[in-house]
């Protein structure tokens, strides 16, 4: 009992990792999916340490230390109002955490999405009539609408899985996300992300692989309300933290929906005009 009281009180000192890379960050095509999809510039990925153990069931105390911890503070970067990165500096006095499902090892999660007439076996993903928005599509329908008889094609659990949410976010992007026609772009690319965040283990004797990250969705607020992540309110203004309780690391997952960055403002408007001219290259 004492042990257990000593881990649920102990202090965690983090350290930013500022020489970590991550890949996909730096893949051009990704980069330029994320253009498309209005969320490049609004986006970040960032990795710290830590020098205890790690349980699921410290979360909270674990997510209010990090938001507390100095380094932290000064180096976790949030978009202000102004749509400038600047780092967190904020006071924290209390966090909302979520623990989020992250067990899958293969892309059979979104088996459904392609046995149910969401998408067509070319891949495209099948148009529909939708009252306000003239545009969508079958699948966004699927994550979005409850009243859509595809809703449930996808499990209530699965949902919930990390894959799957990542998945779901890069389909409905930003503000000017420009979307796409066939359905490859949003599975590779959630799970090339999924593969840089989330650690696996194999069973030396089953050899079976297993997830052994926990991945958090966390809010902090200061004592004038919400001040990480800052954005609109909405379901595509997140926060994960991705924990490797082995590493000792923890990967910041932060997109801001409803503030536009300079940056990201240029970039949209310069990938609209090559997506509408290039066609016309060599005629």
């Amino acid at each position: 009992m004492a042990s257990e009281t000593r881990e649920i009180g102990q202090t965690f000192i983090f350290n930013q990792l500022p020489n970590k890379k991550f890949k996909f960050l730096e893949d051009p095509c990704i980069s330029e999916l994320l253009m498309k999809w209005s969320m490049l510039g609004r986006i970040s990925i960032q990795a710290f340490n830590f020098d205890q153990m790690f349980q699921s069931y410290m979360k909270d105390d674990f997510t209010l230390k990090f938001f507390q911890d100095p380094c932290v503070k000064n180096n976790l970067r949030v978009l202000d109002t102004s749509g400038v990165w600047k780092p967190l500096d904020r006071e924290v006095i209390r966090v909302e955490v979520e623990l989020v499902p992250c067990t899958k090892v293969s892309l059979d999660i979104f088996d459904p999405i392609f046995s149910n007439g969401i998408v067509h076996p070319s891949g495209h993903i099948a148009k529909c009539y939708h009252e306000v928005h003239p545009d969508f599509d079958e699948l966004r329908m699927m994550l979005l609408e409850e009243v859509s008889e595809n809703y449930h094609v996808v499990s209530p659990c699965d949902r919930q899985e990390f894959l799957f949410r990542l998945f779901k976010h890069l389909v409905l992007g930003g503000e000017l996300c420009q979307y796409e026609d066939v359905i490859s772009p949003y599975i590779e690319t959630a799970k090339t992300i999924y593969k840089e965040l989330v650690s696996v283990q194999k069973d030396s004797e089953t050899k079976e692989i297993s997830v052994v990250s926990t991945i958090l969705k966390v809010s902090a607020y200061d004592v004038y309300g919400l001040c990480y992540p800052s954005g609109r309110d909405s379901e595509q203004t997140f926060a994960y933290l991705c924990i490797d309780p082995f590493k000792r690391h923890v990967y910041v997952l932060y997109h801001c929906f409803g503030i536009v960055t300079v940056t990201a403002l240029l970039r949209q408007r310069d990938f609209s005009y090559q997506i509408r001219f290039l066609p016309l290259k060599g005629t």
